[in-house]
């Protein structure tokens, strides 16, 4: 990984630069701020159950409020004032930040105008992400995570119990098709941009545990830049509530033996969509 990771400095990219997510040495000393200003999605995992008040859960979808614009971008010179050490500002959710685009983009030029060198963090399961590359492009968005659980449609349909499209609800298999055409319709526009693309892939014993690896594949035919495999966790009122999550072993044998494919993520903490600080405070 880390002879990839050479050549994309040498070539001139940011891969490197001081994001603590995308870049494990950086965590130790940089952090970040995400703002969570996108409450709604246009899917439904089935082990995501969004909560926004749970002060004591640390995963993703989970916020003890939701800021807008304006407000996030206070917040962030709040932040900016108390702390020297945040290097990126992200939009994670709670819901999906694309869903909410209009919110997710005006906090990002908010942002951007208060503070134009910091990095700015997208992360989005793709569904609505192709109507908004130039967007995200121009508003210099460096780096893009999108969440890609299946590339085969009847794994997929076990994923998600709904996509929301164009004003009309997809279930099964109409539905996970839609939603794969997207999200490789994303990564490749993204990567036409020249902007750095991490994968998350919530491993599901029994439902996708299998088919990461030919997700691993196609991220490497994609361009993708990192993978970052996740355990899925267990949420109470999900239809996963029962399912269990893989093991730490599992995801490390798993890395290992995808990780000639895409570099992989193993230092994930599984943020909030309000997190802040370096990864080692979550």
């Amino acid at each position: 990984w880390s002879e990839r990771l050479i050549m994309k400095e040498i070539q001139g990219q940011s891969f490197l630069q001081n994001h603590p997510c995308y870049n494990k040495a950086a965590s130790a000393n940089w952090g970040r701020l995400h703002l969570p200003v996108a409450p709604n999605c246009n899917i439904q995992c089935n082990y995501c159950n969004r909560k926004y008040d749970c002060a004591n859960e640390n995963r993703p979808g989970v916020t003890q409020h939701v800021y807008t614009p304006q407000e996030a971008a206070a917040f962030v010179r709040k932040v900016f004032d108390a702390r020297q050490d945040i290097s990126v500002v992200g939009i994670a959710g709670p819901g999906d930040p694309m869903c909410d685009a209009d919110k997710t983009l005006e906090t990002f030029r908010l942002v951007k105008k208060d503070f134009p060198h910091v990095m700015l963090c997208l992360s989005s399961n793709g569904l609505a992400v192709p109507d908004y590359v130039n967007d995200i492009a121009d508003l210099g968005i460096t780096h893009v995570t999108i969440t890609a659980n299946a590339i085969d449609p009847e794994i997929a349909k076990n994923v998600y119990s709904m996509v929301r499209y164009e004003g009309n609800i997809y279930k099964g298999i109409d539905g996970a098709r839609i939603l794969l055409e997207r999200q490789a319709e994303s990564i490749r526009k993204l990567k036409e941009k020249n902007i750095i693309v991490k994968i998350n892939t919530v491993v599901v014993p029994d439902v996708n545990m299998d088919h990461v690896p030919a997700i691993a594949k196609q991220a490497e035919a994609w361009g993708v830049d990192l993978m970052n495999c996740i355990a899925m966790i267990p949420v109470h009122d999900t239809v996963f509530e029962n399912h269990r999550g893989p093991t730490s072993e599992e995801i490390d044998n798993m890395r290992q033996f995808i990780g000639h494919y895409v570099p992989q993520m193993t230092h994930c903490k599984r943020c909030r969509a309000d997190a802040i600080g370096r990864l080692c405070e979550a």
